[in-house]
């Protein structure tokens, strides 16, 4: 009996050492990821790809699942933010709501979009008419930056509210 209860505080203890460890190492920092989400809605509503670009790690990935469109670092993600500001006018982003995990290592934004696309990009002649869609960002976090970028919008309801092209 006496062997039995020894054997039991020592996997006790080991296990509850196991429990502090994992415990252990710094909080996230809640706040600034809410705020660099703040500030997504923000740079992109902006026009201006040096508001937007700090926001992001060197090597993000970026991707706007509706075009399957993907950008590998930050380079490829300043080409295609001054391609965005550069063929759409009144743009603007509005937080609805945002997300950040309790381990700071995801986000996510639910977003809408406002604006009139004024160039045309492949596969979508612009039409200068205003639309207002829906969308949502799934991110990942790494140092306080977003590492990964998800977007995702409703291309259906943007096309009935632009209209054909003339």
């Amino acid at each position: 009996m006496r062997r039995n209860v020894m054997i039991l505080m020592a996997l006790v203890a080991l296990l509850g050492g196991c429990a502090m460890a994992r415990e252990v190492g710094p909080r996230p920092d809640s706040a600034a990821l809410n705020r660099v989400l703040d500030e997504w809605a923000s740079a992109w509503s902006s026009g201006d790809v040096a508001k937007l670009l700090p926001l992001f790690a060197d090597d993000v990935y970026y991707e706007d699942v509706t075009f399957a469109a993907v950008m590998k670092d930050k380079r490829a993600l300043r080409d295609f933010a001054t391609t965005v500001f550069g063929s759409f006018a009144d743009l603007r982003f509005e937080t609805r709501s945002r997300f950040v995990s309790a381990d700071g290592k995801a986000g996510a934004i639910e977003w809408v979009w406002r604006g009139r696309q004024t160039k045309d990009l492949p596969g979508l002649p612009a039409t200068n008419k205003p639309f207002t869609v829906r969308g949502s960002t799934v991110v990942e976090f790494r140092n306080g930056k977003i590492s990964r970028n998800s977007d995702y919008w409703d291309l259906a309801t943007y096309l009935k509210e632009v209209g054909p092209a003339k």
